[in-house]
Order: structure tokens, then C-alpha cells, then sequence
């Protein structure tokens, strides 16, 4: 026997030497599981659950009580005004007028700023509505109440009365009378139902239903039963469980006579997961942390190696891929797995060297391609320009310009691929914008204004000569002179913006619409034209937006509108910290 244990320790592998070990375990910490959530959780939760629904049936009728004791108090201070007394008498003569604003304000002392009532009302003693507080519904004869019995022996008896009106309101009644006994007349307050159904509704997962001391419902909850009937309450409150396996929980108040009843599915109490959840991360978590000393006593010789191939793992960064044999580590599997991992790691590491100089490779090539479809157009205009000047013989003109497209040859073909900063960009701008106006003389103005702190932003060579040849070519062309070009440049927030106007004819709406969405389609690569309609141009401003994509990708954002008076903007924002869209 010991020899086949040593050949099963010396043979099988850590899967199965981890399943055989802790087998046993599994199998008795799942039992104790099981036990525990049957006897000790299952059943406290059904007990306290049902306590809960009845303790739920007594707050809610509290708050119901609650809410009839502030009507009584409304009630008490409005009776506390000697001039009720008084306005009420017959032995005072007045108006109705006066009446109606006297008793208004006797009203709005008692009530205040605030209101949780609908309406109040005061009547004569024969039952006809002298004043109203808010007048929100047309006032109707008391007298049907007055009149009957059950409402009578309360009213003389200086006590109020809850009304439930044929028309559905709830009212509050109860006589004006003075400490000598002498009745006046009645006070009616429309209570707010809102309020009752608010609170009927506060209790999730049951439904609530409210009746008064007639069986008359009061609210009840949302989706609830019109034909519930319930069991004859012998007590103040209890709980009972109904023919429909329901959890029925009542509570009467002896202020009010009224009675709430909680109606909950025994589904729901059986099934609170919170409670479930929590009881079983407990017992979890313990039985986790025996386990994991029954493993570190048991199964040391497994855990150890495992925990230095982790450790070694874990100090390693993308700048450092190498990983150094563990000469401790006895296990075949792990020996093997060590081995394995270096190899692949020797692997990744060339492969991330290879793709890093095929991206930057690719990303020169690009930006080479691009900028190179722009400089010929540029030089062609530039030439154009200095044999009209030639053509003039103006000579000292000539020479100037040619001095000018010496210098801005210099800027473009001098390392192509590297990036410029704003004021190298700007200079050379200004360098074309100098030959055109050489040419259109007085009839052709420009501006340009740059924050001196955006000076040093990186930008890729010919990014804004482009947009300023556009304007000169195209958008002049049905455009009486002067015109006018104008270049802002300016940073803040980590973010820089440029903005280039002129006062041409404008763009056409869906030529605009052409234009951006040909960039969006342009994947920040060379794209050939597909529709003439684009114009070389428009050529330009793709190529170079796709120019600064291959810079700034999704940190840059590039519009082009028509001004409101005239001519057109190109807009140009970039973020030097993160992305902002």
C-alpha cells in the first residue's frame, strides 16, 4: 500500500494531487453548508419575515393615526380663536363678505404656510357651508351627516367623525362649539388621500389595505383586489395566513377605528435573498478561511512553488519580459510550466519589438504619403504666382517671391516625417500668404493672432498652409474684393484650437456634409478621390485632417462651417492630455 501511495505521489500530476486532497473537504464543507443554511437560516428568516409584515402593519397604521391627530390638532387651534365664536354668532351682524374673510383668516392662522389638506370648510349648525379656505370643490350639504345617528352621538359628544363621502373624499367633521357647550356649527376638512395612499404605497413587496370601523376601504395599494374580504379580527392585531397561502398581517387603531391590512405571498418571505446572501458570505467566508489552514498544513509542498511562480510573474513589466528558472520548484508540472512561460515570454517580447517599428515604419510612411500629394499642388500655385509677377516685369517683385518659396521649399522637404511646432507652421504660412499677396496686392488682406503659450504645440509640417490655399483658390472666386483671411490660434485647458475664416462665397451645405463625411470614412490613411466633385482642394483638407489623425487620433476634432454674415470657418481642436469626445 505505501509503495502504490508513493508511486501515485511520485507519478500523478498537480491536478490530480490537488483533487484528491481536497475531495474530502469539499465534500464535508459543502455538508456543513448545507446544514447550516437549512437549519439556521431558512428558519430564523421565515420568523423574522413574518414579524416584520405584522411591525410593517403597525407602522403603517401609526403613520394613518398620526396623519387624523394633525387634523384633530388643526382642528383644536382653529376652535381656540375666540372670533370664530364671535363671526359665527347670530348675535353679530355681518355681511357675507366680511363673514367669509374673517373665518378665511381665522383658517389660514391655524393652517400656516403649509398644506397637507385638501379643503377646509366651515358650516352653519344647519349643515350649509358658510366659508371654504382654498374653494377647490363646490361645498354640499352637511346635512346627511348631521342626520344620522352614527355621526350624531360623536359630534355632541365633542368628538370628530371620518367621513367617507358618496363621492369618494375622505373628510375630517367635527362640531364648533365653545367651553360652555354651544355649538355654532361644523368644521369639514377634505382630507388628502395622496398623503394615505402614499403611505399605503411606502411598503414594498405586500399589498396594504385600509378599512374603517363601517368595512367602508379607505386606499389601498396599486394592483391590488377590489373583493378582498378578510378574517374577522378577534384582537387589535395578529397575523394569520389566508387560503391563497398569503401572509395576512392586521393592526386596528383605537384612535381612529381604522384597520390596515399586509398582505404577503409566503413566496416572498421564503424567498429574501438579501438575507440569504448575507448569512451565506458568512459562512463562506469562515469555511474559506479553514480550508485555506487545512491546505497549508496538508498541502504546503503545493502551494509554495506555486506562490514563487506567481512572485515572479508579478515583477515583471512590459519593459521587463524576462523570467529566471526557479531551481526550487520539484514539481514536473511546474518545472514544464516555468519552461514554457519563459519561452513564450522571449517570444512576446520579439514580437512587440517587431510591431513597434512596423507601426512607427507605418506611421512615417503615411504621413510622407500625405504630406507628399500636398507640396506639389503648393508649389504649382507658388510658381503660378511668380510668373504673373514676371510676366508684369516686376522684378525686385519676382525676386522677393522667389526668395519665399526658396524658404518654405527648405521648411517642406527637411525632414518630411518629423513634427514642427505651431510657430515653425505659422512662419511658413505666412511665407505663402506674403507670395499671394503679391499678387492680388490690396484686394487681398490676412490676420493672424497666436497666443504666445501655444508656440511649442507639436504639429505635423503643412497642416495649415493647405486650408489657406483652399481659401485663395476657391472661395474668392465669385467674391467681390477685399478679401479677407484671418488665423487664430489659442490654448487652454490643455487643449489647443485653431480657427481659419475668410469671406468668401461659402460652402454649400452638402458639399460640407461630402467633406466630413469622406474624412470620417478615411481611416487616417492616403485615400484616393472616388468623386471628382471634391476637388483637389478638398483633397487637401482630407489629407491633411488624416495628417493630424495619425498624430492625435480620437483626441482631435475638425469642423467646417459657414459663417453667418459670410464666407467659411475651418475649426481645428485638439486635447494635449486625454481624449474629450
Amino acid at each position: 500500500m505505501l509503495r502504490r501511495w508513493g508511486w501515485l505521489r511520485r507519478g500523478t500530476g498537480l491536478q490530480a494531487k490537488l483533487f484528491l486532497t481536497f475531495f474530502p473537504l469539499l465534500v464535508l464543507l459543502l455538508g456543513a453548508f448545507l446544514v447550516y443554511v437549512n437549519w439556521y437560516v431558512l428558519a430564523p428568516l421565515k420568523e423574522k419575515t413574518v414579524s416584520g409584515t405584522l411591525l410593517t402593519a403597525t407602522k403603517v397604521s401609526d403613520q394613518m393615526s398620526e396623519y387624523i391627530d394633525v387634523q384633530d390638532q388643526l382642528s383644536q387651534r382653529i376652535l381656540a380663536n375666540k372670533d370664530l365664536f364671535d363671526t359665527m354668532s347670530s348675535r353679530y351682524a355681518l355681511d357675507s363678505l366680511s363673514r367669509i374673510r374673517t373665518l378665511k383668516d381665522i383658517m389660514f392662522q391655524a393652517l400656516g404656510p403649509s398644506l397637507d389638506i385638501r379643503d377646509m370648510i366651515i358650516y352653519d349648525l344647519k349643515g350649509r357651508p358658510l366659508a371654504s379656505y382654498i374653494g377647490l370643490t363646490a361645498a354640499s350639504s352637511l346635512e346627511p351627516v348631521i342626520e344620522d345617528a352614527r355621526y350624531r352621538d360623536k359630534l355632541d359628544n365633542s368628538s370628530y367623525v371620518l367621513y367617507p363621502a358618496p363621492d369618494g373624499n375622505l373628510a375630517f367633521i367635527r362640531e364648533v362649539n365653545d367651553n360652555y357647550g354651544n355649538v355654532y356649527g361644523y368644521m369639514y376638512i377634505l382630507l388628502d388621500r395622496a398623503y394615505l395612499q402614499k403611505v399605503a404605497d411606502s411598503v414594498i413587496g405586500s399589498k396594504v389595505y385600509v378599512f374603517d370601523s363601517s368595512g367602508t376601504p379607505i386606499v389601498k395599494t396599486e394592483g391590488a383586489a377590489d373583493d378582498v374580504s378578510f378574517k374577522e379580527a378577534h384582537a387589535d392585531q395578529g397575523i394569520y395566513t389566508d387560503p391563497s397561502r398569503n401572509y395576512v398581517a392586521y393592526q386596528k387603531s383605537a384612535d381612529n377605528g381604522w384597520t390596515t391590512y399586509i398582505v404577503t405571498s409566503k413566496s416572498s418571505v421564503l424567498g429574501s435573498v438579501n438575507s440569504v446572501k448575507n448569512f451565506s458570505i458568512i459562512m463562506i467566508v469562515s469555511l474559506t478561511l479553514f480550508s485555506l489552514l487545512y491546505v497549508y498544513v496538508l498541502a504546503r509542498n503545493f502551494v509554495l512553488p506555486i506562490r514563487r511562480l506567481r512572485g515572479q510573474i508579478m515583477r515583471m513589466n512590459y519593459s521587463n519580459l524576462n523570467l529566471q528558472a526557479d531551481s526550487r520548484l520539484q514539481n514536473n508540472d511546474l518545472q514544464l510550466l516555468n519552461e514554457a512561460f519563459g519561452e513564450m515570454l522571449d517570444r512576446l517580447q520579439t514580437s512587440i519589438e517587431r510591431e513597434k517599428l512596423a507601426v512607427h515604419e507605418e506611421a512615417m510612411a503615411r504621413n510622407t504619403a500625405l504630406q507628399a500629394q500636398i507640396a506639389p499642388h503648393f508649389i504649382h500655385n507658388a510658381l503660378y504666382l511668380i510668373s504673373i509677377a514676371a510676366q508684369e516685369g516686376r522684378n525686385e517683385v519676382v525676386s522677393d517671391m522667389c526668395k519665399q518659396l526658396s524658404e518654405s521649399l527648405r521648411y517642406i522637404v527637411s525632414s518630411p516625417y518629423k513634427h514642427v511646432n505651431m510657430r515653425e507652421e505659422i512662419e511658413h504660412t505666412k511665407r505663402y500668404l506674403s507670395l499671394a499677396q503679391r499678387n492680388y496686392e490690396e484686394d487681398l488682406t490676412w490676420e493672424i493672432q497666436m497666443d504666445p503659450a501655444a508656440s511649442d504645440v507639436q504639429l505635423p509640417r503643412l497642416v495649415l498652409q493647405p486650408f489657406v490655399e483652399n481659401c485663395i483658390e476657391h472661395a474668392f472666386e465669385n467674391t467681390s474684393p477685399p478679401w479677407r483671411i484671418r488665423i487664430q490660434v489659442k490654448l487652454y485647458n490643455g487643449l489647443w484650437a485653431v480657427e481659419i475664416s475668410d469671406n468668401g462665397q461659402g460652402i454649400d451645405r452638402e458639399k460640407i456634409k461630402e467633406i466630413l463625411d469622406k474624412i470620417e470614412e478615411s481611416d487616417y490613411g492616403v485615400q484616393e478621390l472616388r468623386s471628382s466633385s471634391l476637388g483637389i482642394g478638398n483633397m487637401g483638407i482630407i489629407n491633411t485632417v488624416n495628417r493630424l489623425k495619425l498624430m492625435y487620433k480620437n483626441r482631435l476634432f475638425f469642423h467646417v462651417f459657414n459663417n453667418e454674415d459670410s464666407g467659411t470657418t475651418i475649426q481645428i481642436i485638439a486635447s494635449l492630455k486625454r481624449d474629450f469626445y
